[in-house]
């Protein structure tokens, strides 16, 4: 591909959307798991499904996950689930020789993810037989270089005999921003691959707000009539949790109505030590923590928040920043949520440092605001999601770019007959 963004296809007319045969086109994504607790790539597929569906595009997954996840009869594609696996890895004898017996049945391959070996399997299956293109989804962000040296190092090992080869026979590597695409090359010294931005984002709910409001406040009946900020994200150093706890704890003075919901997996064990985070601040009280939260209980909780707040170390994209936005809520985030520069240019929301003085100063700033300039600001929430963050561009964008390697390359085969 000659393009450095899919941004330079996403206009394109979905009716390219057609195999050689006249049939629509059928793309196969390669991920570790489809479970929810995995956060935003499992979420981010789930979304891009449906705008492949929108644009005529037949798409089927093949996870790591075991067949009677409960959770994969929910979900409206073809899922082939070759799990379960017992390490976070992901070795399973079985993918292997699927991927090898059954990639002719499709026209081209997502791999999502890297560092596991779904997507070692996928290039080992599909060289050099079907275009695939790789999505990075944050996975070579300096921040985890530098917060994890001794982990870099075991990784400069993997890198060179396995996951360099990955992106560089790629078709495109994918990056959701200009900025994840930029930072990807500083990670390791081995960087050659054809880098495109692809257009991300979500789809907006559908369903009754004031019904999903109900759900979320039976997930979480303590803030049943308060005001309070709402942070949906793993639990994890990653995201800021304890830089969010001591901001709050900072301001809980001056605004003793306001409360905060913390929602999502505990993934590592870190909930314990941020209760008594908050216990020992004396804001115990005011912290809420309903868990992972889903479907209608999750866009209830967009529904209810005043606004939505992530103070992350580091974010490719932030899904769930895009999920706040669908809502018409503003956000409070870090500039190192990638998408930050959208938020500011629209007025979507305020950003600042993922430090405690910060987030601090994030918090302060919503505080200040008049109910009309919050009103204003949530209108440009919306605007911002409508103009930016449609997942059915990101499906038409790589479709398109699919298409166009299928012709041209159906063309060149022509020529030599």
């Amino acid at each position: 591909m000659s393009i450095s963004s899919l941004h330079d296809i996403e206009g394109t007319q979905s009716v390219a959307n057609e195999s050689e045969t006249g049939a629509p086109l059928r793309i196969l994504h390669v991920i570790y798991s489809l479970s929810l607790k995995h956060g935003g790539p499992p979420e981010g597929l789930r979304q891009l499904a449906e705008g492949y569906r929108q644009e005529g595009i037949d798409v089927e997954v093949v996870s790591l996950d075991g067949p009677e996840e409960a959770f994969l009869k929910e979900l409206p594609f073809k899922v082939h689930a070759l799990g379960p696996v017992k390490s976070v890895y992901g070795y399973s004898p079985r993918l292997l020789p699927w991927l090898r017996t059954h990639a002719e049945e499709y026209d081209a391959v997502v791999i999502n993810g890297i560092w596991q070996y779904n997507s070692l399997a996928a290039w080992r299956a599909v060289k050099n037989r079907l275009p695939y293109a790789v999505f990075i989804h944050g996975a070579l962000d300096p921040w985890f270089k530098e917060r994890y040296p001794l982990k870099h190092l075991k990784k400069i090992l993997y890198w060179r005999a396995f996951q360099y080869p990955v992106l560089r026979d790629a078709l495109a590597v994918l990056f959701t921003t200009q900025t994840e695409k930029e930072q990807a090359a500083l990670s390791f010294r081995l960087n050659r691959w054809n880098g495109v931005v692809v257009p991300y984002g979500t789809n907006r709910p559908g369903g009754d707000p004031a019904a999903q409001k109900e759900i979320f406040f039976s997930s979480c009946p303590s803030v049943r009539g308060r005001c309070f900020l709402l942070f949906m994200a793993r639990i994890h150093e990653k995201k800021g949790c304890d830089l969010l706890i001591e901001a709050f704890s900072r301001i809980s003075a001056s605004a003793p109505d306001l409360h905060l919901v913390i929602a999502g997996p505990d993934q590592v064990g870190w909930k314990a030590t941020l209760e008594k985070q908050a216990e020992r601040l004396g804001i115990k009280d005011r912290i809420h923590w309903p868990g992972l939260l889903q479907k209608d209980a999750k866009w209830g909780a967009f529904h209810a928040t005043d606004a939505f707040i992530l103070p992350s170390h580091q974010e490719n994209f932030g899904i769930a920043v895009a999920e706040a936005l669908a809502c018409s809520k503003p956000v409070l985030i870090s500039n190192k949520v990638n998408i930050w520069q959208d938020v500011l240019a629209d007025g979507a929301g305020f950003v600042d440092e993922d430090t405690v003085e910060g987030t601090h100063r994030l918090l302060t700033r919503w505080l200040e605001l008049s109910e009309e300039q919050r009103l204003e600001m949530s209108q440009s929430a919306s605007a911002c999601f409508s103009a930016r963050y449609s997942m059915r561009n990101a499906a038409r964008a790589i479709a398109v770019m699919f298409q166009q390697y299928l012709d041209t390359n159906r063309k060149r085969k022509s020529k030599k007959r």
